[in-house]
């Protein structure tokens, strides 16, 4: 059964560096991270520029819309009196993540978790620097499908990442490497 199943998972997804987590995973996660911030923090700054709040435009016909909003909560706006905390736990999961992406051992663990650290730090930057007020600022949204709320890349980053680690964790592949069966991670 093991061999069968090793056959499925790629040799790099699976099987541990010999020495434990590499430079080159290092900078695989770094380069995601940096380059999936700076779309991130990009489209931001073009939304703010160029859309006006309550003023959607079209573009992909109704199927996605831009409309800028500043959002002071968590997802679906919950929680808007309470954007210190927000601020305070993204700061928390920025460090936890960096904290697992210096031990991830394979290629698919370094893409999800630097997927993971731009979406949070994208966020945490806006809460950080926006108005009204530093730890208390908004996050600006402004992708719009039909009957879902408004968001933005760094959205769309936790939900890739949630979902390539959901995808780690269904193929037994533990953060350092190897699959648990036989394998040291």
């Amino acid at each position: 059964m093991q061999a069968a199943r090793g056959a499925s998972l790629s040799d790099a997804d699976t099987e541990a560096h010999p020495t434990g987590p590499t430079g080159a995973l290092r900078l695989l996660f770094v380069a995601v991270a940096l380059v999936l911030y700076g779309v991130d923090q990009g489209t931001k700054a073009l939304a703010a520029a160029h859309l006006t709040p309550g003023e959607p435009r079209n573009l992909v016909g109704s199927l996605l819309r831009l409309d800028l909003t500043r959002n002071a909560g968590a997802a679906f706006s919950t929680g808007t009196s309470h954007t210190v905390l927000f601020t305070v736990l993204a700061i928390a999961a920025l460090v936890v993540t960096l904290y697992f992406a210096a031990r991830a051992g394979t290629p698919l663990w370094a893409v999800a978790l630097g997927v993971l650290a731009a979406g949070i730090a994208g966020n945490l930057t806006d809460r950080i620097a926006r108005a009204p007020q530093g730890f208390s600022g908004h996050v600006v949204d402004f992708l719009e499908l039909p009957h879902w709320p408004i968001f933005n890349v760094a959205d769309i980053c936790i939900n890739i990442a949630a979902l390539l680690i959901l995808i780690q964790a269904y193929r037994g592949v533990r953060l350092g490497g190897g699959t648990g069966k036989g394998q040291e991670a």
